[in-house]
């Protein structure tokens, strides 16, 4: 049962994956590249605080919405991920291990957007 949005399992994978990227982004080259660094936190930030957001909303219909959010940051962080890696800013092992952290945030999301419209 959910009684508090740290109940939410996207919520908790969500909050993984923002301590993940603060690691990841300290490194000197990325840290050095300062707008592209705050954006990427900005956007994996929000993808916790839109379901934390939503879910202390008064409906079903704003949370919804809101999830809609955090799955659109979840894919402005993949986006940006791939710029990182482009610019060698993210080897391959992280590339790959916050691409697909990402990407399954994303889907439980939107099975939680499933369950919700039911």
């Amino acid at each position: 049962m959910i009684r508090f949005f740290e109940d939410i399992e996207c919520w908790k994978k969500a909050r993984s994956l923002n301590k993940l990227i603060y690691v990841k982004t300290n490194n000197n080259l990325f840290s050095k590249d300062f707008d592209f660094c705050r954006q990427i936190r900005k956007a994996t930030v929000s993808i916790s605080s839109n379901i934390a957001e939503g879910f202390e909303r008064s409906s079903d219909k704003e949370f919804i919405y809101f999830l809609n959010v955090a799955k659109a940051s979840a894919g402005e962080v993949r986006s940006q991920l791939y710029l990182a890696h482009d610019l060698e800013y993210l080897n391959e092992n992280d590339f790959n291990e916050l691409k697909n952290d990402t990407l399954e945030i994303s889907k439980m999301i939107s099975g939680f957007i499933k369950y919700l419209k039911k």
